[in-house]
């Protein structure tokens, strides 16, 4: 049921309750395809950037220090600070759909170009903007998940979909084995081949993002009630036609945008004790992957006298651990909880930490035994990570859940992610095992202190729908 009051301004709307209600269908296998490619790509991007940390120091062009790798890695993932809120503001103002082209885009466009990088400037600029197509895919990407996808399986879609960063991991650890081989590629080529890869992955998915519908709550919230209904009507397409029913209505007054003062005071006043939450998760999780995962292959070259070309053959079995564990465990977030499932893989992943950076420390592993150790800490990892974008994105009013995305990503990146490449990468040129496991600590007490605050304070959001999670702020 729709209906406009036209005297009012409001609109009365059972659109939620009709996506909530659908079974699982073609639809949203697609979505989790489509929208999967995403961080496939991202995930591609991260690995070939991290892979390369060796082929860039001994590149007779560039002549990379382990600094300048920590400060490149640093330098894409400011960029993706700003492009994440820069996007998200157009995302909540223009859509989530035509976003998806204008950010890949940049993407495209950035990492073709950091291929002919000539100097550290010139890469870190290439870099920065990389960084920005993928923030702004973050924000449009984990909007739509949260629109489309029925509440009851909300939490294990999200995080599979995000989990799926890993797969392309695995491809980009493939990929470096062929394009670092020295015996197949030059030196100062395959790097630059390299970064093709994703510009390549980049033009694929914007094919297949062509049919992906505009989200319905979107379009009904700036009161395009009819191209919302017509959105419903052929996702309902998909499914077996429902029985009659009396579905839950929501009256709400569409807006063009929401003034910055009003996203402020809703963040930071109002829901207050979950904006504490989505930092922390935020932070952690981003200090702990990106310090640890931009410089793992430093780690390797350095401590371990691995072959930059074979860095790949270790970047498979970590993936493999990322992956598995959201899609493994994912179900568990909608049947145990949010709140048990994202306190307890915080806190587990902060304790495994601290447990493989006293083995390295030691010298207690080799490196194939420090990459099982990584694979299980990450298993647990990657589904708390994976839960930090679930959490921000259910969490806040339709009306700015993206620019509220950009936010926190924002924030969390710039606490802890930014950061943490370019501290690893001067504790790495110590040369001190001792060093580096001062670094794993500080990311391993941050997870649990993370884990800590989940529990005390994180919504209980699993299985119901989005808008009775967060009201939205147009709503009457």
């Amino acid at each position: 049921m729709n209906e406009a009051r036209r005297s009012t301004g409001e609109i009365v709307t059972d659109i939620p309750a009709r996506l909530d209600r659908l079974p699982w269908s073609r639809f949203h296998t697609l979505v989790v395809v489509a929208l999967g490619i995403t961080w496939i790509l991202d995930g591609l991007e991260v690995t070939l950037a991290g892979a390369v940390s060796g082929a860039l120091k001994e590149s007779p062009t560039l002549r990379f220090s382990n600094t300048d790798v920590g400060i490149a890695g640093a330098a894409y993932l400011a960029g993706a600070v700003f492009g994440a809120v820069f996007f998200g503001w157009l995302t909540d103002r223009l859509g989530r759909k035509k976003l998806f082209t204008i950010t890949v885009l940049v993407y495209l466009s950035a990492t073709a170009a950091t291929a002919f990088s000539w100097n550290l400037w010139s890469f870190l600029l290439f870099r920065f903007l990389t960084g920005m197509g993928i923030g702004g895919e973050y924000t449009a990407i984990n909007s739509t998940i949260q629109e489309l996808v029925p509440a009851r399986v909300r939490g294990w879609t999200d995080l599979v979909i995000n989990g799926s960063f890993w797969v392309g991991a695995a491809m980009g650890g493939v990929a470096a084995i062929v394009l670092l081989d020295p015996a197949l590629v030059a030196p100062d080529i395959g790097w630059r081949l390299a970064f093709f890869v994703g510009a390549v992955l980049g033009l694929i998915i914007m094919i297949l993002r062509q049919w992906i519908p505009e989200s319905p709550r979107w379009l009904m919230s700036h009161g395009r009630i009819r191209e919302a209904e017509a959105v419903v009507d052929h996702i309902e397409s998909f499914s077996p036609p429902q029985p009659a029913a009396t579905l839950p209505t929501l009256a709400l007054r569409p807006r063009p945008h929401t003034p910055l003062w009003e996203v402020a005071r809703t963040l930071f006043v109002t829901h207050r004790p979950r904006t504490l939450v989505a930092l922390a998760l935020m932070a952690s999780q981003a200090f702990f992957y990106n310090a640890i995962f931009f410089t793992y292959a430093l780690i390797l070259t350095d401590f371990y006298g691995i072959p930059s070309n074979l860095i790949g053959w270790f970047i498979l079995p970590f993936a493999v651990g990322n992956f598995l564990g959201p899609v493994l465990i994912g179900r568990l977030f909608d049947t145990l909880g949010r709140r048990p499932m994202i306190a307890a893989t915080y806190i587990i992943s902060g304790v495994l930490l601290a447990g493989t950076g006293f083995l390295f420390a030691r010298e207690m592993v080799t490196a194939s035994q420090l990459t099982i150790c990584w694979s299980i800490v990450f298993f647990f990892a990657s589904a708390a990570a994976s839960s930090a974008y679930l959490t921000v994105s259910e969490t806040y009013p339709l009306e700015i859940r993206a620019l509220a995305i950009a936010v926190f990503y924002s924030l969390g990146t710039g606490l802890g992610g930014v950061a943490g490449p370019w501290l690893f990468g001067i504790l790495i040129d110590t040369g001190s095992r001792l060093s580096v496991l001062g670094g794993y600590l500080f990311g391993a007490v941050l997870m649990i202190a993370a884990g800590a605050i989940a529990w005390g304070f994180a919504v209980k959001a699993e299985r119901r729908p989005l808008e009775e999670v967060s009201k939205p702020l147009g709503a009457v």
